[in-house]
């Protein structure tokens, strides 16, 4: 009993309880657990856990992960990475037989079957060349990494099919522009030619009333030529009746 006490008083020395005073400050200890902890520390064994104060629940942290090529549904149903340098050889062998072809401008998706091997190759080309490649046991699987690299093809391109259709906009609205300046051009010359054609239309009315005024100033002077002749032809003849005689009536 003695050697016990012994034993215990050096284990339980001062740096040991300076170290289980502060990690259990806030919880109160007892002897025999102080000793019990001091004796775990020195034969390098973690003593249990002391009952924490209750608080409020940790919130949990939202772990971050990398986002796979292929989604864990296609992944799940037997589709792994396949090696673009073989589907390429096996092009070049003519050993693959196209299933499926989609093409999005610039990006393409082709199913391929590889007979010999019965294995089926899904690849996703940009501008021809092989970007990135699945491979999968059975249609079913290969279908369905198919179709993900038909979306993925049809996102990329969405740039390219808003790029096209606003080119074309582009191009009817200058045609457009050219139709509407060139009819507002001929419009404008058409005004231009009208104005110049009633302009002279106008002098022209202006020449034919003025002659019309000259002439008919001429017309009433030689009418009051002619009538003043007219009067001396009367007199004359008055005056050359005078003198015939006179005769009886029989």
């Amino acid at each position: 009993m003695k050697s016990l006490l012994n034993r215990r008083s050096v284990l339980a020395g001062p740096s040991h309880l300076v170290q289980v005073a502060r990690e259990s400050a806030a919880v109160p200890v007892s002897p025999d657990e102080s000793e019990d902890a001091a004796l775990a520390a020195t034969a390098g064994v973690t003593p249990a856990a002391a009952p924490a104060p209750t608080a409020e629940p940790a919130r949990p942290v939202t772990t971050l992960r990398p986002v796979p090529v292929v989604p864990s549904q296609v992944s799940a149903r037997g589709v792994q990475m396949a090696d673009t340098a073989e589907i390429e050889w096996l092009a070049e062998e003519e050993a693959l037989t196209p299933f499926r072809v989609f093409r999005s401008f610039d990006y393409s998706v082709s199913l391929l079957f590889h007979a010999k091997e019965l294995a089926y190759y899904v690849a996703l080309y940009q501008d021809g060349s092989l970007w990135r490649a699945l491979k999968a046991a059975d249609l079913e699987a290969a279908e369905a990494a198919f179709h993900h690299f038909e979306e993925q093809a049809t996102r990329l391109s969405e740039g390219e099919t808003r790029r096209a259709q606003l080119e074309a906009q582009n191009e009817q609205l200058a045609r457009m522009i050219a139709r509407s300046e060139a009819q507002a051009e001929r419009l404008r010359t058409d005004l231009q030619r009208r104005s110049a054609q009633e302009q002279t239309v106008s002098n022209r009315q202006h020449q034919v009333r003025k002659d019309v005024s000259q002439l008919e100033a001429q017309r009433v002077a030689a009418q009051a030529h002619l009538n003043k002749a007219h009067r001396q032809i009367h007199q004359l003849n008055l005056t050359s009746n005078e003198g015939i005689p006179h005769l009886p009536n029989r």
